[in-house]
């Protein structure tokens, strides 16, 4: 039987430009929106938190995440993703999907989910001019590669050498670029409609 793929929502930054929780922010609030499209487009989420924040573990739990607290979320976006890895080591692949990323499409996480499955190594969707979006998939064989990883650019690097393997989703949902920084960001999202 395959191993099951398992869904990352790394919900570890700092906030700095937004000027406090921005996850919990926002109507819903947005990471809750998040993590209900993770949690059906891949069929479980854990969510990696820092440590104490009851609120945040509260929502998260409340919606149906796993929730990991780690120190590592100070470490930056790798720290938070290297926490999750471990943390679900014997997973047939992961799809990490950010917090603040409440607007990317179920229909566009399962395909990313669907492409590990067929034996893609990293799948990340892309818009008609091949710009790369949230969430990416990697495969359980770079898994060593992914626990080895440093810093506050996540994966950048591991997709930088692993460029020819990529498997390139074309899709035209928009919610693969929007990402909340900072409470202008928030006011435009609430102005649209899903």
């Amino acid at each position: 039987m395959a191993r099951e793929v398992r869904g990352l929502l790394l919900c570890g930054g700092h906030a700095t430009r937004f000027g406090g929780e921005k996850l919990l922010a926002g109507e819903g609030p947005i990471v809750a929106e998040a993590a209900r499209h993770l949690l059906e487009g891949v069929g479980n989420a854990l969510a990696v938190i820092p440590l104490g924040k009851e609120r945040l573990r509260a929502v998260l739990e409340g919606v149906g995440c796993e929730v990991l607290e780690s120190d590592r979320t100070a470490l930056g976006m790798s720290g938070s993703l290297v926490a999750g890895v471990q943390a679900t080591a014997s997973a047939g692949g992961w799809i990490v999907a950010l917090g603040d990323m409440p607007r990317v499409r179920v229909a566009t996480i399962r395909a990313v989910v669907t492409a590990l499955q067929d034996g893609a190594p990293v799948a990340l969707p892309v818009d008609a001019s091949g710009r790369r979006g949230h969430p990416v998939g990697f495969a359980a064989s770079l898994r060593e590669e992914l626990l080895a990883l440093t810093g506050d650019v996540g994966a950048r690097s591991l997709l930088a050498r692993h460029a020819q393997a990529v498997r390139a989703l074309a899709t035209d949902d928009a919610g693969i670029f929007v990402d909340i920084d900072t409470p202008a960001d928030l006011e435009r999202l609430q102005g649209r409609t899903t």
